[in-house]
């Protein structure tokens, strides 16, 4: 399976892309990857910081602090970064601003589990690049030839192309191969 667009730095690493039934559907501005852990299980729990919409199942922020969302390697116990909305994406990028303190205390306090009861499942992720930076450039690069992100931190465009996507989703298969959306957040 081939991507039109490359994965964000982060994931870039984490995504296999072998099961077909997965990849249908892909569009232009969209690039999909299985999860994959560093050992090659697909197999996952998720632990999230941020509030349950229980009529969707969707993880979504707090009143006080943006979704954090991991997902936790059944065998070997690794902890896989998915989205942290408080640095992934382009309001985080270049929008939205949280004090350090409520960035850092977002403790992972919850596990994820479909109406099913079901705790386990592959994981797919998808994200959107709807910004066509290297069309506005000029209107992101500083004198060095670098991004200066809200945060102050630097980053080149290149970078910048590929982790300031505009849209996330993150979506569990469970068992019965059921695909429950479990963030699904717009982020520009």
């Amino acid at each position: 399976m081939v991507m039109n667009k490359p994965a964000p730095t982060y994931f870039e690493q984490l995504a296999v892309y072998d099961n077909e039934k997965y990849f249908d559907k892909v569009i232009d501005i969209e690039w999909r990857g299985q999860l994959q852990s560093s050992s090659g299980n697909k197999k996952f729990k998720i632990k999230y910081y941020g509030e349950l919409m229980e009529e969707h199942g969707l993880i979504t922020a707090t009143e006080n602090a943006p979704a954090l969302v991991y997902a936790i390697d059944i065998i070997t116990g690794e902890e896989i970064l998915l989205f942290d909305g408080g640095k992934h994406g382009y309001d985080a990028m270049f929008c939205d601003t949280w004090p350090a303190d409520q960035i850092s205390e977002r403790p992972l306090a919850h596990w994820y589990t479909d109406k099913n009861g079901e705790d386990t499942f592959d994981i797919i992720l998808s994200v959107y690049y709807n910004i066509d930076y290297e069309e506005e450039a000029a209107e992101f690069l500083n004198e060095n030839g670098q991004v200066t992100l809200v945060s102050g931190e630097e980053i080149s465009l290149e970078t910048l192309k590929r982790n300031g996507f505009d849209a996330i989703g993150i979506y569990a298969v469970n068992t019965t191969g059921e695909i429950i959306p479990v963030v699904e957040e717009e982020l520009g």
